[in-house]
């Protein structure tokens, strides 16, 4: 009888070790998961305030695209692009130029 419970203490003993063991590594991977985790919604928040950032103003129009800016940007030169006019007769008008 004592043999019996002698190896029924060892077979526990290894048991309880390869549980020990178990639970360390399950620990370690819930470690490096907490960080993915961290990583991912690090990630998500730096997006989200991109998106914010990058929204359009209230009053503006979608598709308008931004609006032309009064005041040159520092080291900008004022460039004012020329109209096309085209070149009318004395006493035509443009609206009718082409008829």
């Amino acid at each position: 009888m004592r043999e019996q419970v002698e190896q029924r203490v060892s077979e526990l003993k290894a048991e309880l070790q390869k549980g020990q063991q178990m639970l360390a590594e399950l620990e370690a991977k819930e470690a490096e998961l907490r960080q993915t985790l961290l990583r991912i919604s690090g990630a998500i928040q730096v997006l989200e305030e991109l998106l914010t950032d990058a929204a359009p103003a209230p009053a503006a129009v979608p598709g308008a695209g931004p609006l032309p800016s009064a005041v040159p940007q520092a080291g900008a030169a004022a460039r004012v692009d020329p109209v096309p006019v085209a070149p009318t007769k004395p006493g035509h008008d443009r609206v009718n130029a082409h008829t």
